[in-house]
C-alpha cells in the first residue's frame, strides 16, 4: 500500500510543479454551502437549480394537478382560438381522470375542469382586452400608382 501511495503523491507533486492545477475553474471562490446548516436534500436542490427545473416537479401528483388547475386562466389567455382552449382543457382533464382512476400520493380532492366555464372566461378576457386596447393608428394612404401598360400601348411623348 505504501508503494501505491508514494506513486500517487509523486504524480500529484509532479503535476503541481508543471502547473497543471493552476487556473482551475472555481479557484479562489468559496465552497458553495459552506457555513450553512446541513440539509439532507442539498443535492436535489442543487440539481434543480443547476438544470433550471421548476420545484413543482417535487410535489405529489394531486398537488401538481391542483396547481395546474389554478394556472389554467393564465395558460389559456394567449391561445388564439376557442378550439385550442378546449384542447388544452381536454388534455388537462385527461391527466386528472388518469390520476382519479389510480390515485397515488395524498388524498386530495381534484376534479376535472369545466371547459365551458374556461371558454366563457377566455372570451370575457378577450372582449375586455379588445375594448380597452387603443385603436391602431390610421395608415397613411398608399401613393397612387400609374397603371401599367404594355409597351405597344404606351404613349410616346412628342
Amino acid at each position: 500500500m505504501d508503494n501505491w501511495e508514494a506513486t500517487v503523491e509523486a504524480r500529484i507533486r509532479a503535476a503541481q510543479e508543471q502547473g497543471e492545477f493552476d487556473d482551475l475553474p472555481g479557484m479562489g471562490k468559496p465552497i458553495p454551502g459552506r457555513g450553512q446548516p446541513y440539509d439532507e436534500s442539498w443535492w436535489i436542490k442543487s440539481f434543480l437549480e443547476r438544470e433550471k427545473l421548476p420545484t413543482d416537479l417535487l410535489l405529489p401528483t394531486p398537488l401538481q394537478l391542483r396547481r395546474r388547475i389554478e394556472q389554467v386562466p393564465d395558460e389559456v389567455r394567449d391561445l388564439p382560438t376557442e378550439a385550442s382552449v378546449r384542447a388544452f382543457v381536454a388534455d388537462l382533464n385527461a391527466q386528472i381522470l388518469s390520476w382519479l382512476r389510480t390515485p397515488t400520493g395524498p388524498r386530495i380532492a381534484v376534479r376535472p375542469v369545466d371547459a365551458d366555464e374556461v371558454v366563457r372566461r377566455w372570451r370575457g378576457e378577450r372582449e375586455t382586452a379588445a375594448a380597452t386596447a387603443p385603436a391602431p393608428p390610421a395608415a397613411p394612404p398608399a401613393p397612387r400608382r400609374r397603371g401599367w401598360r404594355p409597351p405597344w400601348r404606351r404613349r410616346v411623348a412628342r
